[in-house]
């Protein structure tokens, strides 16, 4: 062999080693396999009595969002859950309050698992259920299965808000009402998703306050739409929808401050009307009192009901629910895997339950008080 052919051999395998270099999944650190959808539901199934709950429970809510039911829906608890016990303890508390008050107030639970981030920070119990950064997403989809089957199992619906595009396979048959939060009231594949989901869903408007991404969210999800996703058994699949048609706006604040006055309420209405929608988007809106509507300060979140209280007593009608945030122990505290205080949120700072138990009262005597003014 001469010289010549040592040098094109030499350039043949490096070029070789060039074209075998890899161009894919080079930010990837690890994928790890998940089980199909339909085998977690399998293992931890729903029932008949949780179905029946379930059924039962988006009925009521659709009709108090298009006013057939003339009661409040108030969606009620942690800022997100990060202890199973604390939350199922909390639901139990729950239960008892909601039948009391059920001639008056339809109450689902807040039950959020997924958390969206401004920037970076604890993700929620699906992604991090050990709150220790090792990302056990397994034994979290469980885990948050697990909680929604105890939540319905104390009698109270649950309500959700759905982050990822896949985990909905994995839990929003034991949802009652959902939720696009602010940062993806926008995101073509969040519309695309409320599409499709089985419950009425809420669009937040977005962080700076405006209330066009939410109105134009419902637009969206009401129609029909053809994307990908993932079917029962894990499978790509390009999913096809018929629309949903109980989608609504939810009035968060943003940063330019509060959005719950009556003006902001009829604006909203107003601009729900006149982009064509129909139903729960047009007839009213849910006020969210804790984020930008009282600075996520939970004392000042009590001051916002309060006053929604005195709105509904007075004959205001274009409110048909209410967020708040509440847990046993009021504040927040920072997430860690040992040495948390029982029952206080690791997220943004929460009600503590007295105070949730005698505002759920206020709402419910304001309901009373408002069906003899009509």
């Amino acid at each position: 062999m001469t010289r010549t052919d040592h040098v094109d051999a030499a350039l043949d395998r490096a070029l070789g080693q060039e074209l075998q270099a890899p161009v894919s999944d080079l930010r990837i650190r690890a994928l790890d396999p998940l089980p199909a959808p339909a085998r977690l539901l399998r293992e931890l199934p729903l029932g008949t009595a949780r179905t029946d709950l379930v059924a039962q429970s988006r009925r009521e809510v659709r009709d108090v969002l298009t006013g057939e039911d003339d009661r409040l829906l108030v969606v009620v608890g942690p800022c997100s859950v990060h202890d199973r016990e604390a939350a199922l303890d909390y639901a139990h508390r729950l239960a008892a309050v909601a039948h009391e008050l059920s001639d008056e107030l339809c109450v689902v639970m807040r039950v959020y698992f997924e958390k969206p981030r401004t920037t970076v920070g604890w993700k929620g119990l699906i992604n991090d259920p050990h709150l220790d950064g090792s990302h056990d997403v397994l034994r979290g989809l469980r885990l948050a299965r697990e909680v929604l089957l105890g939540v319905l199992d104390a009698g109270v619906p649950a309500g959700c808000e759905f982050l990822e595009p896949t985990s909905p396979q994995y839990l929003a048959d034991a949802v009652t009402w959902g939720a696009i939060g602010a940062r993806n009231s926008e995101s073509q594949v969040h519309r695309q998703l409320a599409s499709g989901l089985s419950m009425p869903v809420g669009f937040k408007n977005t962080t700076d306050g405006d209330v066009t991404g939410a109105v134009d969210g419902c637009v969206t999800a009401a129609s029909e739409h053809v994307f990908f996703g993932a079917d029962a058994e894990g499978r790509a699949a390009a999913v096809a929808t018929t629309g949903n048609a109980d989608c609504h706006v939810i009035l968060r604040g943003g940063r330019g401050g509060p959005n719950y006055g009556a003006t902001d309420v009829e604006h909203t209405l107003g601009a729900a009307r006149a982009a064509g929608l129909e139903g729960a988007a047009a007839h009213g809106v849910i006020v969210d009192a804790s984020h930008g509507n009282s600075g996520k300060d939970h004392v000042r979140q009590a001051e916002v009901v309060r006053e929604l209280a005195t709105r509904l007593a007075a004959g205001e009608q274009g409110i048909t629910g209410l967020m708040l945030e509440s847990f046993l122990v009021a504040g927040a505290q920072a997430p860690a895997p040992s040495g948390l205080t029982y029952g206080q949120s690791v997220t943004d700072k929460c009600m503590d339950w007295d105070t949730t138990a005698a505002l759920l009262g206020e709402l419910a005597a304001a309901v009373r008080t408002r069906r003899g003014l009509v």
